[in-house]
């Protein structure tokens, strides 16, 4: 076992540190506050290849491993969580569409989502289906040329602002066996945009819901084959898990780092916070999770890049692991702080609500323990 990155890959954990330096961390606390998405930021991101970081280069993705992607979205959390967290979203869109696209499809939008000229959502969720996402009841019927999609989809980052919705709807039996993907643009007739949900975090990003009323679609946007809708869905679930795993890490990281300048810093009782015990202990602790946290990621992306029998058990194991506990490294960090934690001043607070919603989203970790268990029975 080799656990050191490669040349290649430390100049792409610089290149993504260095723009998480500049472009993000700056800005992210005012984001936060004014609920601002910055889709020209975003854009200069795509510039150095982080819209379509495991897309074919045919279209102009870096065709890179899904640990590179890891490294990136670390890095690029560690400046901006919610924004990094939505990157990761439209690589997966992306990444669908030319994965599994026909090669008009591929040729019509992945140039355009790699430099985020265009930009993409994932349609899974329903008002009545989370967790079961195959009893979602959003259809889609073929009429001629066309499919006609009607229901709606929640809690849909990026809903009125992007370009390209890959939606998953059933045109079939009922289970997934019965549910297709279709890319959707934004102005076709019959699809519109609840208002913006009022959320805990996750404020530099829209979200809401997606509703289809007979929207019609051309024949030429069906993803792939008619019923694997599902398959594709989870598959691109299986890297989203990572990426949402690794952003978790890179906010964690950065609590954990302002936790322990602050601690040097911060006299009680005659001496530093640092100087005590159980400060150190606490640390220690963190840093040990935060590295656990990493290494089960990055055995979850080597597996997906090398195509391993059990990737999807790796990928839900790292996603449930990583998730609490980068949670709950946050969450220490901000109570090291004291009431500054609990204030704005510090990035603390943010940290935290932005990665409450890591364990829910891309499969709770509820599930993620059922996939885990499910993949271990069949062993």
């Amino acid at each position: 076992m080799d656990f050191a990155l490669t040349d290649d890959q430390r100049a792409i954990q610089d290149a993504a540190r260095a723009f998480a330096d500049v472009e993000l961390a700056p800005h992210s606390a005012e984001w936060d506050e004014t609920k601002h998405f910055p889709v020209d930021v975003m854009r200069r991101a795509a510039e150095t290849g982080f819209a379509a970081i495991y897309t074919g280069e045919e279209h102009g993705g870096m065709a890179l491993g899904r640990v590179e992607a890891a490294v990136i979205f670390e890095e690029l959390s560690r400046g901006d969580v919610s924004t990094a967290a939505f990157i990761s979203i439209h690589n997966m869109a992306t990444w669908m569409i030319d994965r599994f696209g026909s090669d008009d499809l591929r040729a019509r939008y992945v140039p355009r989502l790699a430099t985020m000229e265009l930009i993409a959502s994932y349609c899974l969720t329903e008002p009545g289906s989370g967790s079961d996402a195959a009893a979602m009841r959003t259809s889609a019927t073929r009429d001629g040329d066309a499919w006609v999609l009607n229901g709606s989809k929640a809690f849909i980052s990026g809903a009125g602002t992007s370009d390209v919705y890959v939606v998953m709807a059933r045109t079939g039996e009922a289970g997934p066996k019965g549910i297709s993907a279709f890319v959707v643009e934004k102005d076709t007739p019959g699809l519109s945009f609840g208002a913006q949900e009022k959320k805990m975090g996750w404020n530099s990003q829209p979200t809401a819901i997606v509703q289809f009323d007979d929207c019609r679609v051309p024949a030429a946007n069906l993803l792939g084959m008619e019923g694997d809708g599902f398959r594709y869905a989870m598959m691109g679930l299986d890297g989203g898990r990572l990426n949402i795993a690794a952003c978790s890490i890179g906010g964690a990281r950065l609590a954990l780092e302002t936790a322990q300048a602050y601690v040097a810093s911060r006299k009680q009782f005659g001496k530093a916070l640092a100087e005590f015990q159980n400060t150190q202990f606490k640390l220690a602790d963190m840093a040990t999770a935060l590295e656990a946290a990493r290494l089960m990621v990055l055995r979850g992306a080597w597996a997906l890049d090398t195509r391993h029998p059990e990737a999807t058990k790796w990928c839900a194991m790292a996603k449930r692991m990583a998730t609490d506990a980068c949670f709950d490294i946050a969450d220490e960090a901000l109570q090291l702080h004291g009431g500054y934690g609990y204030l704005k001043d510090y990035p603390l607070e943010r940290i935290v609500r932005d990665l409450r919603v890591h364990r829910i989203l891309e499969g709770t970790n509820e599930i993620m323990r059922v996939i885990t268990a499910r993949e271990m029975m069949r062993q």
